[in-house]
């Protein structure tokens, strides 16, 4: 006969309850209490009844995330972060995609809540207002979007945009496009802010431009025609395209224009030139949502802002003004 959480409470010396936790909520249970607990369910093979936990303690002890495109490499290192972190709380986590489509990810929201504990939106196309109102159905934490009343994690782009804008200007630039990604993007509007705010520099602002290479190969054109010598990009996918949509116009990166992309993703590294670019924490990001969202599952839990830095990474994309 398989075992029973009676026999590992037995076997282990505590109380049934305190088998029961080890498994539902093990940040509760004292560090060496619970290895013994583990280990001794290990031996014995003993394996926990979601389902019956489930209709006990009415969690499902599963989490939804929803990412905006799963292909762009800006998100997998959130998502794999996340995982295992959910995993050693003992929360499983289902994977969504939206295609950057509002009605995909709305859709996606209203089928994951009634499978879930809880839904991590990261950089969500919805409008706060439809936020607001879905949040009515499952608790949320939003990545990349402040949202009000809502557990909230930022990486802070703005902050990002600053240091690439001066950095180019440190160069010598004066003259810098911003490309814009989707319409409603909470990045976008974080990146023109930041970039607006600059003194000494004539900003031309590109967009909305889709948020991928194909983006950044649309747009060439329109940032040859502009005459400027420096671009910030609204991530690596739109830098990525637009070096490849300018040499195509025979325009040298950095030679003529210097470019900045946002996010720090591996294809970026490998570019040639290879990207200077904005890094942003991602995986610790994926790990604090994953906190925020079983905190807020707590009684008289209040919404949380956490704000990460981020950094400017100096590679081959950039470079002084040719005069």
């Amino acid at each position: 006969m398989a075992a029973t959480i009676r026999d590992v409470a037995r076997a282990s010396g505590v109380h049934v309850s305190t088998v029961s936790r080890t498994f539902s909520a093990p940040h509760l249970v004292n560090t060496e209490t619970r290895n013994r607990v583990l280990a001794v369910a290990e031996d014995l093979g003993y394996r926990p009844n979601r389902a019956a936990r489930a209709l006990t303690t009415g969690r499902t002890h599963n989490i939804g995330l929803i990412v905006a495109d799963i292909s762009n490499p800006f998100f997998p290192p959130l998502i794999k972060a996340a995982q295992a972190h959910a995993r050693g709380r003992d929360y499983h986590v289902f994977v969504a995609d939206t295609d950057e489509d509002p009605q995909v990810e709305e859709e996606l929201i209203q089928t994951l809540a009634k499978q879930v504990d809880g839904v991590l939106l990261c950089s969500p196309r919805l409008s706060n207002r439809v936020i607001e109102r879905l949040h009515a159905d499952v608790p949320f934490v939003v990545v990349n979007r402040r949202v009000k009343g809502m557990p909230t994690i930022l990486m802070d782009v703005g902050q990002g945009a600053r240091l690439a804008i001066e950095h180019l200007t440190g160069l010598g630039h004066r003259r810098i496009a911003l490309l814009l990604g989707p319409s409603g993007s909470w990045t976008s509007g974080e990146m023109r802010a930041a970039a607006t705010a600059t003194q000494g520099v004539e900003l031309v602002i590109l967009g909305p431009n889709a948020p991928t290479e194909q983006g950044g190969l649309a747009v060439a054109a329109e940032v040859v025609a502009s005459g400027v010598t420096g671009v910030l990009a609204y991530n690596d996918l739109v830098a990525i395209g637009l070096i490849e949509g300018l040499y195509e116009r025979g325009v040298r990166v950095p030679d003529d224009v210097s470019v900045v992309g946002v996010d720090d993703i591996v294809p970026g590294r490998l570019n040639r030139p290879k990207l200077t670019t904005v890094a942003m924490p991602t995986a610790a990001a994926g790990r604090m949502a994953v906190d925020l969202l079983l905190q807020s599952f707590g009684d008289g839990a209040t919404p949380t802002l956490a704000t990460l830095d981020t950094s400017l990474v100096v590679r081959e994309s950039t470079g002084e003004v040719r005069t």
